[in-house]
């Protein structure tokens, strides 16, 4: 890849991924709730998961996607539905609990896999695989283009967390996270109405 379209792949990754969306929403609330170190796991899901899928679209789905607008619809409006059920269980619990009903933090796993269900992700994931990932040499382009996105997902991913456990000292009243807690559901509702739009 040139240097000049690398500088425009980093600009472009650094302004997605810092930029308000569900996964920097739902990690500052991990942050916020469970500190930094619980959070880890949350950060390394979105950090990796979403790159991984980067790789994965830019690699083997790019032509699917942009041949069928069902499938994209169909993904759009599901990932929609789906942010709006996290964003009222985090309005109402802080979290979105486990089997016993107490909030936890996201694991791995469902960090990575929640990139399949954001409306954000997959928008990213289209138009940056569309305009970075070459057909004359898609493997190599794919992993550049997912290696950045390592880099960059991992430092936003990092300091939306750390801004969330940063302002855990003035969460110290039920009524503060009660309306910490709405304020980030409302932001990722808010968000889901934006990215339908």
């Amino acid at each position: 890849m040139a240097l000049d379209s690398l500088l425009t792949l980093f600009i472009l990754a650094v302004t997605t991924a810092f930029t308000p969306g569900p996964n920097n929403v739902l990690v500052a609330n991990s942050g916020a709730h469970f500190g930094l170190r619980r959070s880890v796991p949350h950060i390394l899901g979105i950090g990796l998961g979403f790159p991984l899928m980067i790789f994965i679209v830019g690699f083997f789905l790019a032509g699917v996607f942009r041949q069928s607008e069902l499938l994209r619809e169909t993904l759009r409006w599901g990932g929609a539905l789906i942010l709006l059920w996290v964003a009222w269980k985090v309005a109402v619990s802080g979290g979105l609990g486990s089997v016993s009903g107490r909030p936890r933090p996201f694991t791995f796993v469902e960090a990575a896999a929640f990139q399949w269900i954001n409306p954000k992700a997959w928008t990213m994931a289209v138009a940056i695989t569309s305009q970075f990932v070459s057909g004359a040499a898609p493997l190599v382009s794919a992993l550049t283009v997912a290696g950045m996105f390592i880099c960059v997902g991992l430092t936003s991913a990092s300091s939306w967390a750390i801004a969330g456990a940063a302002i855990t000292r003035w969460l110290t009243t039920e009524g503060r996270m009660r309306w910490f807690n709405r304020a980030m559901g409302a932001l990722i509702a808010g968000c889901v109405v934006l990215l339908v739009l």
